[in-house]
């Protein structure tokens, strides 16, 4: 039908294959180099860049005419097991792990000893085999690196391990053409390689791209949502982290229960040891709030001295948790350096019903308890009772809050009279 058609077929010209292939993964290599000179704390964009122009480099070596370089014919194959050692170690620096460079130049070593073995001539299966081997050693190690990072988005970590996998796939292809279709490997498996080169590299610095995008993101983010002074949340993490737990917690019919912290007389311990010991004091409290506290609550600093915290537990396991916390601190807080502080933190906790749960209505209810504890004498655990929440009725909630500020004024000119 296409000879009748006056049609041709038309064959991919190898030649052209490779000579695109190499400009590709030469520009990609030089876009990676020039990101990384705008972005120097991303180290690795100079290993990835670096790797696809040796990639480019060796391609360039292994499809010139043989008179062009005397070199011996493993030396290229050579140097794609370099840049994929290379690739490797970049990944690892972008993960914050250690450095492996033995591992960059093992692969090319290991291929130019063994090709000096007579089973290992040029065009035999077993050579064959073995650069097949190496390339997809490396890139199924890649993308083992790849899974074990969870801090970067789904999207990133997924595209990130399959397209390693299929690289890796691929060149375990060759081997298994040669040995069953004799006749159609030759060109067959050059044009694959070519064309699974330029999707591999494009593929790679996307993702690479990507990756980094990510990174920066969660910077940024942390930043934005983390207090410098303790490492804990911010009073916007808290609240966005807060929100959310109630939205899980609130599908599944369960509690959720918030605990406010004061630290007691704090204003006192600035006046009279200054500055610089009051902040190691919050220190201290984050401290002893993150041992006291497990991996699924949410801790944060709102402002000042005044922390808070949400569990996913009912009213008798955070009264055990805010009681475990209160005396942690009173026991760490005795003493700070020579100084005797005596520090103490009081504490007050509301529990949510399953059916609604309103942050703003849970923080006034918790608040006025973490007042109660301190009109009762510091360094207590209060547990706000059983009470419709003020939160569906604006006007009882505004109520509260004046209240509370006013109970807060009150406070505030004992502590100045202390």
């Amino acid at each position: 039908m296409v000879a009748a058609a006056g049609l041709q077929t038309v064959s991919l010209d190898l030649l052209t294959l490779f000579f695109v292939a190499i400009l590709i993964v030469a520009l990609l290599g030089l876009l990676l180099i020039i990101a990384w000179i705008q972005q120097r704390d991303a180290r690795s964009l100079a290993w990835w860049g670096s790797a696809y122009l040796i990639g480019a480099s060796s391609m360039a070596l292994w499809s010139a005419p043989a008179p062009l370089f005397a070199l011996p014919t493993a030396v290229p194959t050579a140097l794609i097991f370099v840049a994929c050692g290379m690739i490797w170690n970049g990944v690892r620096l972008f993960h914050g792990r250690r450095l492996l460079p033995v591992a960059t130049f093992a692969g090319a070593v290991v291929w130019l000893i063994l090709c000096q073995l007579p089973a290992l001539s040029e065009g035999s299966n077993a050579r064959l085999a073995l650069g097949a081997t190496v390339v997809a050693s490396y890139t199924f190690i890649i993308a083992y690196e790849l899974w074990r990072e969870r801090r970067i988005s789904l999207y990133s970590r997924t595209a990130a391990i399959l397209v390693p996998g299929l690289h890796a796939a691929i060149f375990l292809v060759p081997f298994g053409m040669k040995a069953f279709l004799p006749n159609a490997f030759a060109a067959g498996w050059l044009a694959l390689f070519a064309l699974e080169t330029i999707v591999y590299a494009v593929g790679t610095a996307f993702i690479v791209l990507l990756m980094v995008k990510d990174r920066h993101v969660q910077l940024y983010r942390s930043e934005a949502t983390t207090d410098p002074l303790t490492g804990l949340l911010n009073r916007r993490g808290f609240l966005e982290n807060a929100h959310s737990l109630c939205a899980h917690q609130a599908k599944r019919g369960q509690q959720v229960s918030l605990l406010m912290f004061d630290l007691d007389y704090f204003k006192s311990i600035n006046d009279r040891f200054g500055h610089a010991v009051g902040d190691e004091v919050l220190r201290i409290f984050a401290r002893v709030a993150r041992v006291s506290m497990r991996e699924s609550d949410i801790l944060g600093r709102l402002g000042g001295e005044e922390f808070a915290a949400i569990v996913p537990e009912t009213k008798e396991v955070a009264d055990l948790i805010a009681e475990r916390l209160r005396a942690g601190f009173e026991a760490a807080g005795v003493g700070i350096g020579p100084h005797m502080i005596g520090a103490t933190v009081s504490i007050g906790a509301v529990t949510s019903s399953a059916a609604v749960m309103d942050i703003d209505a849970l923080m006034v209810r918790a608040d006025a308890a973490l007042y109660r504890a301190k009109r009762e004498g510091r360094n207590r655990v209060c547990i706000a009772e059983d009470e419709p929440l003020p939160g569906h009725d604006p006007r009882r909630l505004d109520t509260a809050r004046k209240e509370q500020a006013a109970e807060r004024e009150r406070l505030s000119q004992r502590k100045s009279a202390a």
